[in-house]
């Protein structure tokens, strides 16, 4: 049957519901238990002879003669309704063959008992529509390949696919586990702007916009940093954030322009310390959200238990690479990125250059979790320098199957540092790169009011993406997607 067909049926049964008195889209629902719960207490309740009131989406419809068994779901588990015509009476049976269909919401009312297949199934004394449906749901969802169309119409991937709906179980799972740990540990929540006069905290290209109230030109933030090192510097000794950042970048497996991120400061901690940490709250969030601290990714087995690698950024790079970074120059990295089919046109800056060839040559060898520390000053404008060479900084990145899946670092708190690498990366702008960081005067005079040692961290929903294995489009409920032509 076309579809236009189905939905004129559908409008004129909406229109008969109406002309007997039947609001097919009610307010209210008198609903007594969820249907997970009547199943975990079946035996009792059935036992008791108790009443109830269950409601749900009808997924399936079998008549056999004078009896119709349905399924409904509720969202938390699906159960088997009965109704018998001997025992509901000719019209109550006729009017619930006419006018429900699949999809419909439907509220039930009766008791329960097993069927000779003991099947747990509640039969029917009374029902009451609660939201008639126009359009059918599909039936071969199941088998549908196309991920653009399935996130496209997200919803109908919920409704017909129930371990769709319990991966953003998990993941509210893994949010609330963060949240628990950081709090445990003596963290304040807190929200600061998503608008901003000037971006920071990132290497990214920021989404403009405007408030017409202040004729003011604002940037939606690309990272939670500055903000949250201004509270520190206010007073505030243990900091976090779990909110929306914005990077007008690519789509790819690993990367969206909005997204959620997690970020902490912990003042009179240093990048070793906050090791010691993160270690223990990923081993805790990871078994909270799946169960186990090893699972797949890619075809590879990633095992979080135990203790993880350090590993040396500059003898790692050599190790891939041949460059020794302690004295390669520009042109030597742009060499060898040519060298190797690396396109380095865009990449402008030694930092840029090293960041590339990193990600395509030296990244993708770390598989199992490890500790990946101090990199090159050049790649991080907002790190402390390490005192046994100030060409490095405190830096550290959580990596595992070839990703890199939380930063963090001693943070910089000299002023006049910090100033200098804004004003390097102020340079790489003006030259034409749109990542580099701006200038934040008064980021940099906060700091000139004096910022304690502090240690801070950024871990995004790319987390929960690879330990579910997963790309982070498919972790997200919404992604924007590209208009259909």
């Amino acid at each position: 049957m076309a579809l236009e067909e189905i939905l004129n049926i559908k409008k004129e049964k909406i229109k008969d519901l109406k002309r007997a008195g039947i609001d097919p889209y009610p307010a209210q629902s008198s609903r007594t238990h969820k249907i997970s719960e009547v199943l975990k207490q079946f035996d009792k309740l059935s036992a008791d002879k108790e009443t109830l009131i269950l409601a749900g989406r009808v997924r399936a419809l079998r008549g056999h003669g004078g009896v119709i068994f349905f399924d409904i779901d509720d969202g938390s588990a699906k159960i088997q309704g009965l109704i018998k015509e001997d025992a509901a009476g000719k019209d109550f049976f006729k009017n619930f063959t006419k006018f429900i269909d699949i999809g419909d919401f439907v509220e039930i009312k009766g008791s329960l008992f097993k069927t000779k297949k003991e099947e747990k199934t509640l039969e029917v004394q009374e029902y009451r529509l609660l939201t008639k449906t126009l359009l059918p749901l599909p039936e071969k969802w199941h088998g549908l390949q196309d991920i653009e169309e399935r996130l496209r119409r997200r919803y109908l991937d919920l409704i017909m696919d129930s371990d769709e709906r319990e991966i953003f179980v998990k993941k509210s799972h893994f949010w609330q586990s963060i949240r628990k740990f950081l709090i445990n540990e003596g963290g304040l929540e807190v929200e600061t702007p998503v608008l901003e006069r000037i971006p920071g905290g990132a290497d990214a290209e920021p989404f403009s916009t405007r408030m017409n109230a202040l004729d003011m030109d604002l940037y939606l933030r690309i990272s939670l940093e500055l903000n949250l090192k201004r509270l520190i510097v206010g007073g505030y000794d243990k900091v976090f954030e779990i909110g929306r950042i914005f990077r007008n970048e690519g789509i790819d497996r690993e990367h969206l322009q909005d997204y959620t991120q997690m970020e902490m400061y912990w003042a009179y901690y240093d990048y070793e310390k906050l090791m010691v940490l993160l270690k223990n709250m990923y081993q805790a969030v990871i078994t909270e959200t799946i169960g186990s601290l090893a699972h797949e990714y890619q075809g590879r087995q990633i095992d979080w238990s135990g203790d993880w690698l350090k590993i040396d950024y500059y003898d790692f790079f050599k190790k891939h690479t041949g460059l020794d970074l302690s004295s390669v120059s520009e042109a030597g990295l742009k060499a060898y990125g040519s060298e190797n089919n690396i396109d380095i046109s865009q990449h402008l800056g030694r930092g840029r250059l090293i960041d590339v060839i990193f990600k395509k040559k030296v990244r993708p060898n770390l598989i199992q979790p490890c500790f990946l520390v101090l990199p090159p000053v050049d790649i991080e404008p907002l790190a402390k320098r390490w005192p046994q060479d100030h060409g490095r900084v405190e830096r550290f990145q959580i990596m595992a199957g070839g990703s890199e899946l939380g930063k963090g670092f001693s943070e910089l708190n000299d002023p006049m540092d910090q100033r200098e690498r804004f004003e390097e990366q102020s340079r790489l702008r003006e030259a034409g790169d749109k990542e580099a960081q701006r200038m934040d005067e008064d980021f940099v005079e906060a700091l000139e009011y004096g910022m304690p040692p502090t240690a801070g961290f950024g871990v995004s929903e790319r987390l929960f993406a690879f330990i579910t294995d997963r790309s982070v489009r498919e972790t997200v409920f919404f992604p924007l997607m590209k208009p259909k032509e």
